[in-house]
């Protein structure tokens, strides 16, 4: 997968070194990547190691003669059955390499066939930034739906900033006989100047209303507001309004 992200280009030269699974006890799938060669080395058996016991060797060529001698006719078959070896190996990594360059295919195209077809929604043809990050779990979306903390925690994450969560009770006639479940969520973001406060006001208002219909109970209100974390306010400084100042009655 990282071979392919990195290199497309590629997928067809790479020559390719099973060191075998012995190896990846202490090292990485990757143990040696020789960019100029075209050479990866893998922890990973190769064909190699399916051939049966005493090919290499018989159990009786030890029990004689020069022992480093004969250590040293075992690497040297080694190394040429390996050698013999290596375009069998190669080639099924580079299959491999085109297998999971399909698989990864398809899974984006599902994703975005299970969004338009089963949840109505057209991925590629949304516009907000932050809207088209959180649409990818709507699959996820009935085990979610009235999560609070996720919801806060998914904010944090987007606009990587800390977030508070304020819940109660909602009335449009200020009174305490009809009132709705009520969530606000603060994210807490200093140094916006009032350009950027409104550019990033105006994506939120998408987000809150997705965020609203499809993680959030029908009978929640929720609110999401910028507001700028313990900054003292200052005469003769920018002033932003519903960001770092408040109008008081």
């Amino acid at each position: 997968m990282l071979l392919n992200y990195l290199y497309p280009e590629l997928a067809t030269k790479w020559m390719v070194s099973d060191k075998g699974s012995f190896y990846r006890n202490y090292n990485d799938d990757i143990m040696s990547l020789y960019l100029d060669e075209r050479r990866v080395e893998l922890s990973r058996d190769g064909f190699l190691k399916l051939l049966p016991e005493g090919v290499l060797c018989n159990d009786d060529e030890f029990k004689k003669g020069d022992t480093l001698e004969k250590y040293k006719e075992l690497k040297r078959r080694e190394h040429l059955l390996n050698e013999a070896f290596l375009p069998f190996d190669t080639f099924q990594f580079r299959y491999f390499l085109q297998i999971e360059r399909q698989v990864s295919g398809l899974l984006n195209d599902k994703l975005e066939y299970i969004l338009r077809h089963y949840f109505d929604y057209d991925i590629e043809a949304e516009q907000n930034p932050y809207v088209k990050r959180v649409a990818v779990l709507l699959p996820f979306a009935k085990q979610w739906r009235g999560d609070f903390g996720m919801v806060r925690n998914l904010l944090s994450g987007l606009f990587d900033c800390e977030v508070l969560m304020h819940q109660g009770r909602y009335s449009y006639s200020d009174t305490s006989r009809r009132w709705l479940p009520f969530v606000r969520y603060d994210l807490l973001i200093e140094g916006l100047e009032p350009e950027a406060f409104r550019e990033l006001y105006g994506h939120l208002q998408p987000l809150k209303t997705f965020l609203s219909d499809w993680f959030m109970p029908v009978e929640v209100v929720c609110q999401i507001n910028i507001k700028e974390y313990n900054q003292p306010q200052q005469v003769n400084t920018r002033l932003v309004l519903d960001y770092n100042s408040e109008v008081i009655k």
